[in-house]
């Protein structure tokens, strides 16, 4: 009984290095953790000055420039003798990059991942992943300028009247930057579909071809939505490329062949001129974003209000 009271006691001491030593990892992971936490906020009160700033400068805009001016005309000339602020001219040809991208980007990158998710091998997989990455990390000036001297000479020469600058070779030099973007997200979703799927398809006397258009392409459908919008997304806020390429003319035309402007465009544009700060001018800067601010916004909240709508859930 006495040695039994004996080993209790001892048990129960504790060595004071063993103390020392978890005050200090408690410490250490109290310091990571305010880090951690400051990191976090350091980004949320990054994206909430950008979002002040921009209202705050487009409150002072919308000071001098009715909303009727600036929603209802069709011209767009803030820095004429006779300033006109139509916003549809650099809106029209935002979309129609956007859109023009995309009509030859999103079949390409999908047909490239299904190919990478259900046809190619391993060896091939592994070999084109990579090179995506490197087409992907290739600068949009680069992109615009290959537009500009490759691109352009030819469809001039199937089209005479094709402007210098137009817009069906800023389409094709920003499908070219998305692409990747599109390939990887939707490779990435159609393999993480459940191979069992796949079997249960094959069970039933399906073909390859069935299996991938009738079972795998509809349950991914939701991640390949938002792959899409993120990928349009990114072309809607392309700059050089599109700024070297599709000219700096704001006009509303649906007309590939013609030269137009973006958004992103004239905001290179006009920060390159002499424009002084306080003036309406300096001010249309801060509209233009605002106002891709909030395409690209409502497109982002689309593509997660789509994952989580359609979202397919396996056990």
């Amino acid at each position: 009984m006495v040695i039994r009271n004996e080993t209790v006691k001892a048990s129960a001491v504790v060595p004071q290095s063993l103390v020392f030593d978890d005050q200090i990892r408690y410490w250490i992971e109290g310091v990571v953790q305010f880090f951690l936490a400051l990191a976090a906020l350091v980004s949320i009160a990054t994206t909430v000055s950008i979002v002040v700033i921009l209202l705050w400068e487009t409150i002072a805009f919308f000071q001098e420039v009715t909303f009727r001016q600036f929603f209802a005309d069709t011209e767009w000339y803030p820095q004429h003798a006779n300033p006109q602020y139509g916003i549809w001219p650099l809106v029209c040809g935002t979309v129609m990059i956007a859109v023009g991208s995309a009509i030859i980007a999103v079949p390409l990158g999908l047909m490239g991942a299904i190919y990478l998710s259900e046809y190619s091998t391993p060896r091939f997989r592994n070999w084109v992943k990579p090179m995506l990455e490197i087409l992907a990390g290739i600068p949009s000036v680069v992109l615009g300028y290959f537009a500009l001297v490759f691109i352009t000479p030819i469809i001039r020469s199937v089209f005479p009247d094709t402007s210098v600058f137009n817009a069906a070779s800023a389409c094709i030099a920003v499908s070219v930057m998305i692409v990747p973007t599109v390939i990887s997200l939707s490779e990435d979703v159609l393999r993480s579909v459940p191979y069992s799927l796949r079997e249960a398809a094959y069970a039933l006397g399906s073909t390859k071809l069935e299996v991938t258009t009738r079972v795998v392409v509809p349950a991914a459908m939701s991640g390949i939505m938002a792959a899409i919008i993120l990928a349009v997304s990114r072309a809607v806020g392309e700059t050089m490329a599109v700024a070297m390429a599709a000219g700096q003319s704001p006009a509303i035309t649906f007309n590939p062949l013609d030269s137009i402007q973006t958004m992103t465009s004239y905001v290179s544009e006009t920060l390159r001129s002499e424009v002084s700060p306080g003036t309406v001018q300096y001010n249309t800067l801060f509209a233009v974003c605002m106002m891709l601010f909030l395409m690209t916004l409502s497109m982002n909240l689309l593509s997660q209000w789509i994952l989580s709508r359609y979202r397919e859930k396996y056990e």
